[in-house]
């Protein structure tokens, strides 16, 4: 599943003030290599920056082993990981593409070559450094870092790290199953976060038609319902310091979805890095829920960092 960008169960980083409140599959080779190096930059300036940060809302983990797999093979390999939590920490985590076999792509020299003449990276390179990242920043998945040259696998790892938290704070020890090469099915299909940062928080759905994505209704929305694109008062602010506010940026994302169809193919917004990262991370889950034709609501547990 070609997709890749933040967050769920997941660890939406409260950046400090105003400016950084809303700045904040896979396998291909030739897709990781894409041009979106400068925007990782920005992502981990924005996410890093609260890693130590007080978490304010979202449950807690469960101890546990949580795993999640690709069922697909998609250039010859599917993703494996793991995530064990003890004593409401993440203690280890695991993560690789294998082949039918069970090989893992860290041993398919031709591959490693052939990416890495390319991309400056392959996946004996980025398959540990993403591991790593994982392992280090738990529960905080916003702040795992996106390896340039292997962006999308980036992303999708993301994505993939935040469902199995998310699983761990509803304590669901059954194997995530991820159907990355099937095709979207015809529906509805819904998230909506549980915790409000900075007085709002996400609702998302996608509209699925002939297998593609017709419409993308990503907002945030306050306690009252009330839509951040109204909030005349949070656009100025915002748009004074970033020169790009919630009106801007949320067309602006729903269209580039609709538009590419591929979340890792959606820029992030100048000014808006953080709200980009979330809008990608979670279009990834739903589109996973499209591929399963799951149409319940994912309801995301948020985790809120203090500024």
């Amino acid at each position: 599943m070609k997709l890749f960008k933040t967050l769920t169960g997941v660890s939406v980083i409260a950046l400090s003030a105003l400016t950084l409140a809303a700045c904040g599959s896979s396998s291909s080779s030739s897709k990781d290599s894409s041009s979106k190096t400068s925007s990782a930059k920005v992502e981990k300036k924005a996410s890093s920056s609260s890693a130590a940060a007080k978490q304010t809302a979202g449950g807690p983990l469960k101890d546990g082993t949580y795993n999640l797999e690709e069922t697909g093979y998609n250039h010859g390999y599917r993703v494996q990981m793991s995530m064990t939590v003890a004593g409401g920490k993440v203690t280890k985590t695991t993560y690789d593409y294998v082949d039918k076999n069970g090989k893992s792509k860290t041993k398919d020299a031709e591959y490693e070559k052939n990416m890495k003449a390319q991309a400056k990276t392959g996946p004996k390179e980025y398959i540990p450094a993403l591991n790593k990242s994982f392992t280090k920043n738990g529960s905080n998945t916003g702040a795992i870092e996106v390896v340039s040259g292997a962006t999308e696998s980036s992303l999708t790892f993301k994505n993939y790290a935040a469902q199995l938290v998310q699983a761990a704070q509803a304590g669901k020890t059954d194997t995530i199953k991820i159907d990355n090469t099937a095709k979207m099915k015809d529906g509805t299909y819904t998230l909506e976060e549980k915790n409000y940062s900075h007085g709002y928080r996400v609702v998302f759905s996608i509209d699925v038609k002939g297998g593609k994505i017709v419409a993308s209704h990503y907002d945030n929305v306050d306690k009252n319902g009330k839509s951040k694109t109204k909030d005349t008062e949070y656009e100025k602010s915002m748009k004074k310091v970033n020169k790009v506010g919630p009106v801007e940026y949320t067309k602006a994302l729903n269209d580039a979805l609709v538009k590419k169809q591929n979340p890792s193919e959606v820029d992030v917004v100048s000014g808006a890095t953080h709200s980009s990262e979330a809008f990608i991370g979670y279009a990834q889950q739903l589109i996973n829920a499209a591929q399963a034709g799951n149409t319940s609501k994912i309801e995301v547990d948020n985790i809120v960092y203090a500024e």
